[in-house]
């Protein structure tokens, strides 16, 4: 008896495990910058953070019955854990980092079926997870270029929680200029005052290292895009709905709400836009359905910010997001293949 086959027949050259290569590539130069400027942290909270996702995933696996290889050579867990520990202080304990890890692929991952099945972003959370259950730890940053510690130390204090003689953890971290504007704007401060009182957490266009932070992941996303990994319209929408509404706000009153710049090079807004929005498993799947979706987030990140109690909003918006996908594809489905109908 012959096979029998049906059509259309499609070859894509692009696997899972090419994408997610792909992606974690393009996230380098953020993460180099990210290095320099808020020290070896980075690197040990990845560090922790993939181990930890690599063993609970070949633990869940295993327990599921399911094929180990296939699985762990598509790139998925790992990129789950390195955005993950992009979003964590740089300064924390191994714990936090594996916690947050552990959380994403068992809880957010597995419990819903696995890759492909998962209604949430998994790296989002996780970190939703921790700022809930850990908000003093994952709220404590260490400003730019200015904690002097070497890549022992911070090792020292992520294993043992231990700093060098003379520096403590309370004096060497701080508020994030989000956050450090959010909390100044609410005492009655005008921007010029706070950016004049904390000169220090301030660069040209945004927070201090994080404005060279963000070019860097918005030029791995636009490389991205250009490689046709993801599309445009999610980032786009994202981020010209966030661009509109700080740029309402601060024309009505300059001195109280942040200009169009600091919201896009500031906090995690590339990041978010390019990587984190973009995961083509929990994001709406027609382009129209995209628009929404990624202009969604752009307005809760902006309401969260702005009047939220956090300082940051890329997790909760994009999680909120989330749960409007089934609705959104609902009315904006993709189109059946081979028909003229545009998405």
């Amino acid at each position: 008896m012959s096979n029998i086959h049906s059509s259309p027949y499609i070859r894509n050259s692009d696997s899972v495990s090419r994408m997610m290569l792909a992606v974690i590539y393009a996230l380098i130069p953020g993460t180099l910058v990210y290095i320099h400027f808020f020290g070896w942290g980075v690197m040990i909270n990845i560090v922790v953070a993939v181990i930890t996702a690599l063993i609970c995933e070949i633990t869940i696996l295993k327990i599921r019955h399911r094929p180990i290889k296939p699985f762990i050579y598509d790139g998925t867990a790992v990129l789950t854990a390195i955005l993950l520990a992009l979003a964590l202080p740089t300064l924390t304990p191994w714990w936090l980092a594996a916690l947050g890890a552990a959380f994403a692929i068992t809880v957010a991952k597995h419990l819903y079926g696995g890759m492909g099945y998962n209604p949430f972003n998994p790296a989002m959370v996780g970190y939703a997870m921790l700022l809930i259950a850990f908000p003093k730890e994952m709220t404590a940053w260490i400003p730019a270029e200015s904690h002097g510690l070497t890549f022992f130390n911070t090792l020292n204090y992520s294993l043992f929680e231990t700093l060098p003689a003379g520096i403590s953890y309370d004096a060497l971290t701080s508020a994030t200029p989000l956050d450090s504007i959010k909390t100044q704007l609410s005492l009655g401060y005008t921007l010029d005052e706070i950016h004049q009182s904390k000169a220090a957490l301030f660069g040209n266009i945004a927070g201090y290292g994080w404005e060279w932070i963000n070019i860097m992941f918005l030029i791995g996303g636009l490389i991205l895009i250009a490689i046709k990994v993801i599309s445009w319209h999610i980032p786009v929408a994202m981020l010209v709905a966030l661009a509109f509404m700080a740029m309402i706000f601060n024309f009505s009153d300059a001195g109280s709400y942040a200009p169009v710049s600091f919201h896009l090079f500031g906090g995690a807004t590339m990041l978010g836009a390019f990587f984190i929005a973009t995961d083509p498993v929990t994001a709406a799947a027609s382009n129209k359905g995209r628009l929404i979706y990624g202009a969604g987030i752009g307005i809760f990140i902006y309401i969260i910010r702005t009047w939220g109690g956090y300082p940051d909003a890329i997790a909760f918006s994009v999680l909120l997001m989330n749960m409007a996908v089934p609705m959104i594809d609902y009315y904006y489905r993709s189109p059946v293949f081979g028909s003229t109908g545009k998405s």
